[in-house]
């Protein structure tokens, strides 16, 4: 007698399933739940301050913190707020803007020039130099805020744009970051190509080099732009003048003003003004998330 097809059918080996790949990843619940934890984590609090800044000052305290209550009233809020003590928020906004052109785009440019010097130069002492931007990038910012005010104090710099905007120029991971990403972006035979051609260093940094540098560049600026929008101890302790505050020390002002005495509580005036901050560091992120996501990206895979 024959086979039977039922046990044909049993004996036939299962095919194999093909590998995981980029296209075709491995599943994990656990990687799930942790990525679900981090995203709420990280939207709750943008939510809450998008939900409170419809709020008025008297129904922030009445209602729950998560839900919306009474009126809307985000543009009202909006206008009191760019209205305020004679426009102080939009003085404080153009500071910002200032200290963030001047400080983080005087950051970038540095640490491009020191990265690719550094990556693609040799030169005495090379080891040196890594050893001291190692070493600075593992110190805190806030540990050298007091000898740096001792230091502006001294030559009067104090109570100045000045005083945020130098300190902001000196960015150690930013030099090391574009260190890193010109020693793998940029072949040194395509630099040796041109120099054969007759180029000079000059003009290869800025036909050649440049362009393949746009990724890290983007990727610097948007860590540097971060870190002096958001600068807050530094400006705290250098200027007193309300008139030079950035957005974050003015913000701070207005939250400490209903522990005056006579001072008017104007919480909802700060929360408003809060979600209105980080609107552009949202945009730049939007606008610049292609540059940036290959800028870290690079130099990953060993060809």
């Amino acid at each position: 007698m024959g086979t039977p097809a039922s046990a044909v059918r049993l004996r036939t080996p299962r095919r194999p399933r093909p590998p995981h790949s980029v296209n075709r990843p491995r599943r994990s619940l656990t990687l799930t739940l942790l990525t679900g934890l981090v995203l709420v984590y990280t939207l709750v609090p943008l939510v809450w301050l998008f939900i409170n800044a419809t709020k008025t000052q008297g129904s922030l305290f009445d209602s729950f913190g998560l839900w919306f209550s009474g009126d809307f009233a985000l543009w009202d809020n909006i206008g009191k707020t760019l209205s305020y003590n004679d426009g102080a928020f939009v003085r404080w906004l153009l500071n910002t803007l200032l200290y963030v052109v001047a400080g983080a785009g005087g950051a970038t440019l540095l640490a491009v020039l020191g990265g690719y010097a550094l990556a693609k130069f040799t030169f005495p002492g090379k080891r040196g130099v890594f050893a001291v931007i190692i070493g600075a990038v593992a110190v805190p910012g806030t540990a050298l805020a007091i000898p740096t005010f001792l230091m502006f104090s001294q030559m009067g710099l104090t109570n100045t744009p000045w005083a945020v905007i130098i300190p902001s120029l000196i960015s150690p991971f930013g030099l090391y970051l574009m260190w890193v990403f010109a020693s793998e972006a940029i072949p040194t035979e395509l630099l040796e190509a041109a120099r054969i051609d007759g180029s000079s260093e000059i003009g290869t940094f800025f036909r050649v080099s440049l362009p393949l540098l746009a990724p890290g560049i983007v990727t610097v600026l948007l860590f540097t732009m971060v870190a002096t929008w958001n600068n807050y101890f530094l400006p705290l302790i250098m200027i007193k003048d309300p008139d030079w505050y950035p957005l974050t020390v003015g913000l701070n002002s207005w939250k400490d003003q209903a522990a005056t005495a006579g001072g008017e509580a104007i919480f909802n005036l700060v929360i408003t003004g809060s979600l209105l901050t980080i609107i552009p560091l949202v945009i730049a992120f939007l606008l610049l998330q292609r540059y940036w996501q290959s800028g870290l990206s690079a130099g990953s895979v060993k060809e």
